[in-house]
């Protein structure tokens, strides 16, 4: 009975986790709609965003929405030690949805925002404009996309040594559960913040208002692969103490209250941003909020599974393998935004999303600390997992040695 309570109890605050989540990204989507749609068209820029190797040059195309009866000049203004544009373009009459190219220079690594205007007219384009990125090398940026990707396949098989070794034991003895409901929730916070960053636009616009010399959205398409698949295994994880051997453990009061103050304050910032007429709080501001539970989660989430392993005098039971990979998977995420960060000159994003390097600055630490327990301080691991899969105490397996072995 009190396993099934313990079962109930868990897969209610998962539902309730996702519940919020849910909520989160409907209320947003519903709003960004609203928003979008009351906004007439005057003109169209494609891309918004352009990345230009130095000393090299590219384009963006300008396009009217409707027809004009008078010909219209649009002038372009931007930072020109880093990049020159196009001065101006004058539209002929009747030339709605007929695409106009505006050359872009690069000249020195960094960012630059071409704003827009006209002298008189019936369109307003002060509201339009094109960032502009111009990078070191086209080549650092390659290695920079193969490293994201690299640490991502990395970081994501780091969870199966860990369910692999589960399931060979048919027991999650040695696991601590604090460690899989910290993970839970980190990674369903992380989610919510990545998935905004990435896919919802108005939040993207916020970002590039408040990092207006950033050189791109520091959220990539591997963070937001990465983060829904650990979410999903972890989950995976969280069953396999379901089905196999528990012994006592259990999730700890002191789990379930940070949890339970995590998730009410989620709650209580996501009333204030959706209700508040003052806007008290930016839904770029609520996210990144959002984020910042995994950023706390990383900072504790590996305290429960080192006391286990100093109070038990070994790590029987948690997996070494998951250590590597997940030691060598913030290496390359560290790595990957120092690149970022050098090829646009922009140091700025290298601080712009705290928790991603949060997250691979304290996951290297702790990893270092497993390693220490598993290869120096707790050693001959190798002797007591054979002994655990056998059910050999430690006696019986001393018995059963041949006095010849020592010779």
């Amino acid at each position: 009975m009190r396993l099934i309570y313990s079962v109930f109890k868990e897969v209610d605050t998962m539902a309730f986790q996702l519940t919020t989540v849910l909520l989160i990204l409907c209320t947003q989507c519903v709003l960004c709609v609203a928003s979008n749609s009351s906004s007439p068209c005057n003109v169209t820029v494609s891309p918004s965003t352009l990345k230009v190797e130095m000393n090299h040059s590219d384009y963006f195309t300008l396009t009217l929405c409707h027809n004009l009866t008078d010909s219209l000049t649009i002038s372009f203004v931007s930072d020109e030690k880093i990049a020159t544009v196009q001065k101006n373009v004058t539209i002929e009459p009747n030339s709605a949805n007929e695409p106009h190219k505006i050359s872009v220079t690069a000249h020195s690594a960094g960012s630059t925002v071409v704003n827009m205007s006209t002298d008189e007219g019936p369109i307003d384009v002060s509201k339009e404009h094109v960032q502009i990125t111009v990078i070191h090398s086209d080549v650092i940026d390659i290695i920079s996309t193969m490293i994201g990707w690299i640490y991502f396949t990395v970081w994501s098989i780091s969870f199966y040594p860990q369910v692999w070794l589960n399931f060979q034991r048919k027991s999650v003895v040695g696991l601590s559960f604090d460690f899989l409901a910290y993970n839970f929730t980190g990674f369903l916070a992380y989610g919510v913040f990545n998935v905004a960053l990435y896919w919802i636009d108005s939040i993207k616009e916020e970002y590039n208002k408040d990092h207006q010399l950033s050189n791109s959205n520091p959220v990539q398409l591997n963070d937001v692969v990465f983060t829904l698949h650990a979410l999903f295994i972890t989950s995976v994880t969280i069953f396999q103490t379901f089905i196999y051997e528990r012994g006592e453990q259990k999730v700890t009061i002191l789990c379930w209250t940070l949890q339970s103050v995590a998730w009410v304050f989620v709650a209580v910032i996501l009333i204030i941003t959706a209700v508040s007429e003052e806007r008290l709080l930016t839904w770029l501001q609520f996210v990144t909020f959002i984020s910042y539970i995994k950023l706390g989660v990383t900072l504790i989430k590996y305290v429960p599974q080192v006391w286990m392993n100093f109070r038990r005098k070994s790590t029987v039971g948690w997996s070494i393998g998951n250590v590597l990979l997940d030691f060598t998977g913030g290496t390359f995420s560290i790595l990957q935004m120092f690149l970022l960060s050098y090829n646009s000159n922009d140091w700025s994003s290298f601080f712009g999303d705290p928790t991603k390097f949060g997250l691979g600055l304290f996951s290297i630490c702790f990893d270092i600390v497993f390693i220490l327990q598993h290869y120096v301080w707790y050693g001959g691991e190798e002797e007591k997992e054979e002994g655990e899969a056998t059910g050999e105490t430690d006696v019986e397996r001393l018995i059963n040695t041949d006095p010849k072995d020592n010779n």
